[in-house]
């Protein structure tokens, strides 16, 4: 049976998934961790995903599938030279110490915020691969000066298996430089970062949805995608669908019939895989949270579960300020946690309760954002590690008042993977 190959290379490990072509079955899968980061300096070696991905490739046990197709980490920085080698470790989309520059490049244009929306869609945060440009202007000049190439981690990825500089509309919206209302790069937008600097041999190609990339092992290459645009095809969200992803970070995200432009910065309005778009809130802290409370509490996961729905909603007048390393929405790149209504019968279930409730208001508070944009009253899908937790199920529905659906798929970048391989190798 014709099998296709779905790839997720995240900011912590790579999975692959193996399905039939046709039914979608699952047939094997496969993982291995990357090197772990901590901001404020968050970067990783390529050759480490390339590494997790012949392993989990090898973990499968197959030899042949007629496509693939790579979801990656957004917003990140891989720098080539002329040689198309990598010129030093790619700064990850987690990376906040180029907030400054963020803040530089709102200022360059008169309208700031508006404009920078106006745009490309979205305004400039240190998570952007703009603002890692600009870092590196500014502080590494002979790696500049050696720059030829910029590609995000998934056209890194997908260039490792085709030689091609190739990159799809969804996760070239990610960067700040371009457009998804025009379709285009934004050559003004990057002549901010260096005007004497022939871009249009920089950047990738931009693929469509269904454009073949290359060919690996004779299996078609898809274009790829980034991370949440394949989410958002393995869940088969569909305009008015909300879909909440708690991970280490966390996002909220949906599908529009029509590009977004926010000038607070909140909805980054990015493109989807498919032609549509999809506008977007991300937070930094998510399940990293939680699970600092689980470690401060010395219990497994079930048993901080246990804790924080043992306590009252409110936790008692405790709260949590969740923005443990910094927050990119709201934008406050040096921020630190809060904890507030500290008495002296604080309890441990209070304390649990607490940081699950801080993170899902901050989650909330996304999907509101959202709905200033576009419809959000359909299904409200969570996923992501953070699904697996009864108290995350539970708090979402309570505070949102809402049913909450939680796909049945383990793996939903990889498996969006695997759609996008398998339409594309039918178009072949």
């Amino acid at each position: 049976m014709p099998l296709v190959a779905g790839v997720d290379s995240s900011t912590q490990s790579t999975k692959v998934e193996i399905r039939d072509l046709d039914s979608g079955e699952l047939v094997a899968s496969g993982s291995a961790p990357h090197p772990a980061t901590t901001p404020p300096r968050s970067e990783q070696d390529p050759a480490a995903w390339w590494l997790a991905f012949e392993d989990a490739w090898a973990q499968c046990g197959v030899t042949e599938v007629a496509a693939i197709s790579v979801g990656g980490q957004q917003h990140g920085m891989v720098a080539l030279d002329g040689e198309r080698q990598v010129i030093r470790p790619a700064k990850l989309w987690n990376d906040t110490e180029t907030a400054p520059d963020a803040g530089w490049l709102l200022k360059q244009l008169p309208g700031r915020g508006a404009d920078w929306a106006g745009a490309c869609g979205s305004v400039p945060v240190a998570a952007f691969t703009i603002t890692k440009l600009s870092w590196l202007h500014r502080s590494e000049p002979d790696a500049w000066s050696r720059l030829a190439h910029v590609l995000l981690p998934h056209d890194w990825m997908t260039y490792r298996l085709t030689g091609e500089l190739v990159t799809d509309r969804g996760d070239a919206s990610g960067t700040g430089y371009w457009s998804a209302a025009d379709e285009d790069y934004r050559w003004d937008l990057l002549a901010i970062v260096d005007k004497d600097r022939d871009w249009t041999g920089v950047v990738p190609r931009v693929l469509g949805p269904l454009d073949v990339a290359g060919e690996w092992r004779g299996a078609v290459v898809a274009p790829g995608t980034g991370d949440n645009m394949a989410a958002a095809l393995g869940l088969g969200l569909e305009p008015g669908d909300v879909a909440v992803s708690l991970g280490t970070s966390g996002t909220a995200y949906t599908v529009s019939e029509h590009p977004t432009a926010d000038p607070s910065g909140s909805i980054a309005g990015f493109a989807d895989a498919t032609g549509r778009f999809l506008p977007l809130a991300c937070t930094l802290n998510a399940t990293k949270v939680t699970e600092a409370v689980r470690r401060l509490l010395g219990v497994d996961h079930e048993g901080l579960d246990e804790l924080a729905l043992a306590a009252p909603a409110g936790a008692g007048g405790l709260t949590l300020l969740p923005y443990l390393d910094g927050e990119r929405t709201p934008n406050r790149p040096k921020a630190s946690g809060v904890l507030a209504g500290l008495r002296s019968d604080v309890s441990r279930e209070a304390l649990a309760r607490a940081a699950f409730e801080g993170v899902v208001c901050s989650m909330l508070d996304a999907v509101a954002a959202l709905g200033t944009f576009c419809p959000v009253g359909g299904r409200l899908l969570l996923t992501g590690g953070g699904a697996r937790s009864a108290a995350y199920r539970q708090l979402l529905a309570d505070l949102s008042g809402r049913t909450v659906t939680v796909p049945s798929l383990a793996e939903a970048v990889a498996t969006g993977a695997c759609v996008q391989a398998a339409a594309t190798a039918r178009q072949v």
